[in-house]
């Protein structure tokens, strides 16, 4: 199906927009998006995580997780809290409700790409996955 001589970025990209599909459509009737799904599930098993840990685990920057931080509070699925010179972001019951419910959508994502794959191949993509991250970062 594919030129074994196209370079490795269409195939992620892809993989990204399949992805953000997958999780789009299943997670929308929770009011939620590809972009806020994780940080909610994040904070859900990190009550009271800062901002900066948010930003360090996504290798985004602040002003990206503020922005997405922000609708997620405009949503009632968080709150943020003053604590000295920083916030700890905690989750609300509606915010803990919406989580349990889509925390299981990338696993459910994995499986569908391990379909296609032996579990050898499953792991050695995932393994050669995370070298080519750490290499990045």
């Amino acid at each position: 199906m594919f030129d074994e001589k196209i370079p490795t970025a269409p195939f992620i990209s892809i993989l990204y927009r399949e992805h953000a599909k997958y999780i789009n459509d299943n997670v929308k009737d929770e009011d939620l998006s590809f972009g806020l799904h994780p940080l909610l599930i994040t904070i859900y098993k990190n009550p009271g995580i800062i901002q900066e840990q948010l930003a360090q685990t996504f290798h985004l920057n602040e002003s990206t997780i503020t922005r997405n931080l922000r609708k997620l509070e405009e949503k009632g699925f968080i709150r943020r809290i003053p604590d000295k010179r920083t916030k700890r972001i905690e989750i609300t019951d509606k915010g803990a409700e919406a989580a349990r419910k889509v925390m299981d959508y990338d696993e459910r994502w994995d499986l569908k790409i391990k379909s296609n794959l032996s579990e050898e191949e499953y792991e050695n993509f995932k393994n050669t996955l995370g070298k080519i991250c750490e290499g990045l970062i």
